[in-house]
């Protein structure tokens, strides 16, 4: 069945352009048009919305600045009513801080004015892109659907064969309460595809269906026993019934017409007259070896289902209405570790709880497939990028009796996209930073030679302090930077352990005495030496320790006095380097985002940067980042490494 949220979408792309200026909207309608696309326009946010409600676009091209609702407001409103509409922002040059939390709302990307037609192309080609990865995954999975569906269909016809068997019994239930009329119970003789007979208490056969007269040549008025083999009154199994006044299963050989002769399972029941006495036997024999080819049948089919289900390059499971997990594919075992009748939400993301806007739940609440785009974690701690869609499997009266999750990793092509569309923000958004500190270098050098024009000593040695830190943070910086615009491979060495820790420390002792925060090391237990790149340990650990100093000042209380502590020692082969502060602390929320990129509990004091790159350099160095708070209990950063790689 096909996602419903995107089936409004037609052939050629439409892009709705939002704008106050009409010489904007004129000028860049006619370009877009010239590209091959479909154009509306609106001018404030109330238009854009209706004609997203009316007739949703492929894309929204979308000016930050407009009159009434702002852009970043009609972003927000148009993916949460139309999630699948790509939407590109149209900033000004000072609009960086808010073409960030467009990215962060889900923006696609974002254009600068005056409008350069090549970097238009390339939004509009990403965005393109995108649109038609969800189209070809749509399409892949409505050929999935349809082929498991078109095999549930063939396995459900052979289990209606293979079951002849186990019917049977409740076959010879009703015929034994048909209260002695023959013509009554006979039409369903006739039906059954399997050799049914009815015969007296004197062992003459009364009625045959159909089959048997065909196949067997057995007509009434025959013996009872004159299809079997070797068979004659005394091992008759309708006989043998009238005898045991009660329901009967044998091992008999069939004789056919040809010679031929087939094992078969014979069942018999009485139908009793009002005295008690046995006065018709019913007679249902199956061929045994038409049972066997059917479950060869079965089995074969659900092997190629099976294999099927198995060897889709996607992740499947299949849940209960609680979300259990009753089934999953090869692949889904290999990542994750499957239990039959655990959580989803335990196995994929290690959670207490439902995720919010399950898509699982929502097709058990109305039926249809649904889709979303989420992370999920391995059971090797791996995280994958994926993109969920949802189908039904139903019951015989139609009921959504479980739901099929089909999970698609597309982890390269987020991280390709993620990265591309962050150089260009990654750089804008750190110039701010080093704007001011050159600023600072400025006030650095004006009051250094103030105070050798005056030789004031301490003016020297304040404008000195002022130039350090400055130098030091745009270094930190620009070695971000690198670090994100180019991975490099760790550059492994052996080195001293306490000089280096004294190093990271002296990058913040200076500031914190500034603000009056005490700063304590402890690194007595500390290994010798240990081998790590550390160009890579110094810039992570560094950006930990601003951040505990940042927390310190934010949080600032007569009442308490600031501290950061920063901690080196053993644990079994690791190095543990522990940095704490008493600072505000953090809930479970902000604990869950920490590392993601452009995520900042800081609002626009941070770039959300730091500790996005502290993890993935940490993750290089084959470490790990433990992070322990509870809000305004402070919080401790634990960098984990191998002492030897």
């Amino acid at each position: 069945m096909a996602n419903p949220a995107i089936e409004y979408l037609p052939q050629k792309r439409s892009i709705l352009l939002v704008d106050d200026e009409p010489g904007i909207r004129k000028v860049l309608g006619m370009t877009l048009a010239d590209m091959g696309y479909e154009v509306s326009t609106a001018n404030d946010g109330e238009s854009a919305l209706a004609a997203c409600r009316s007739n949703p676009p492929h894309i929204v091209l979308l000016d930050i600045k407009l009159p009434g609702m702002d852009g970043i407001e009609v972003l927000s409103r148009i993916k949460s009513a139309h999630p699948l509409v790509e939407v590109i922002m149209i900033t000004g040059h000072g609009d960086m801080d808010l073409a960030i939390k467009s990215i962060q709302l889900d923006a696609i990307d974002f254009i600068t004015k005056p409008i350069n037609n090549a970097i238009l192309e390339i939004a509009l080609a990403r965005a393109d892109e995108r649109i038609s990865h969800r189209e070809q995954i749509d399409a892949y999975t409505r050929n999935l659907e349809n082929l498991v569906e078109e095999k549930s269909q063939q396995l459900v016809e052979a289990e209606r064969l293979a079951a002849v068997g186990q019917a049977v019994e409740g076959l010879i239930s009703a015929v034994n309460g048909l209260s002695g009329s023959l013509e009554g119970g006979m039409k369903y003789f006739h039906e059954m595809p399997c050799f049914i007979s009815v015969h007296n208490a004197h062992g003459k056969i009364m009625a045959v269906n159909a089959p048997m007269r065909e196949k067997l040549g057995i007509a009434e008025g025959a013996n009872s026993w004159d299809a079997y083999e070797n068979s004659g009154p005394k091992n008759c199994p309708a006989l043998a019934t009238v005898e045991a006044k009660a329901g009967l299963r044998q091992q008999r050989t069939l004789i056919y017409p040809s010679g031929e002769k087939m094992p078969a399972t014979v069942y018999t029941a009485p139908i009793k007259a009002a005295n008690g006495s046995v006065s018709l036997v019913v007679e249902i024999a199956a061929d045994v070896s038409e049972i066997k080819r059917l479950q060869m049948e079965l089995a074969t089919a659900r092997a190629r289902y099976r294999e099927l289900f198995d060897k889709v390059p996607c992740f499947i499971s299949v849940q209960d209405k609680s979300l259990r997990m009753v089934d999953a594919n090869a692949l889904f075992k290999e990542h994750f570790d499957f239990a039959t009748g655990a959580f989803c939400y335990e196995v994929y993301k290690d959670r207490m709880g439902p995720c919010t806007d399950c898509p699982v739940a929502r097709t058990f609440a109305d039926g249809k497939s649904h889709s979303s785009e989420t992370v999920v974690r391995s059971k090797t701690g791996e995280e994958y990028n994926v993109l969920v869609w949802t189908a039904p499997l139903r019951d015989a009266d139609g009921n959504v009796e479980m739901v099929m999750e089909m999970s698609t990793d597309i982890t390269t092509i987020r991280r390709l996209q993620d990265h591309l569309a962050t150089l260009g923000l990654f750089v804008g958004s750190v110039s701010h930073g080093i704007k001011g500190l050159l600023t600072r270098l400025d006030a650095g050098i004006y009051l250094m030679e103030e105070g050798i024009t005056d030789k004031d000593d301490k003016q020297v040695r304040d404008a000195m302090a002022i130039l350090g830190t400055s130098v030091a943070r745009i270094k930190e910086m620009v070695l971000d930077i690198l670090f994100h615009a180019k991975k490099r491979e760790p550059q492994m060495e052996p080195l001293e352990t306490e000089a280096f820790c004294r190093d990271a420390a002296a990058a913040v002792e200076l500031r914190c005495q500034a603000q009056g925060i005490e700063f304590k090391t402890d690194f007595e237990k500390a290994p010798k030496s240990l081998v790590t790149d550390s160009t890579m340990l110094h810039s992570a650990l560094v950006n930990i320790l601003h951040n505990a100093v940042d927390a310190c000042i934010a949080s600032r209380r007569k009442e308490r006095a600031c501290q950061v502590t920063f901690a080196v020692y053993p644990r079994n082969s690791s190095i543990v380097f522990s940095v704490s502060d008493n600072g505000p602390g953090m809930d479970a929320s902000t604990k869950e985002k920490l590392f993601t990129l452009f995520f900042s509990s800081k609002g626009r004091q941070g770039t959300g940067l730091g500790l996005f790159l502290a993890r993935n350099m940490v993750a290089s160095l084959n470490g790990t980042i433990e992070v322990e708070s509870q809000p305004d209990q402070g919080a401790t950063f634990r960098i984990v490494l191998p002492v030897k790689q």
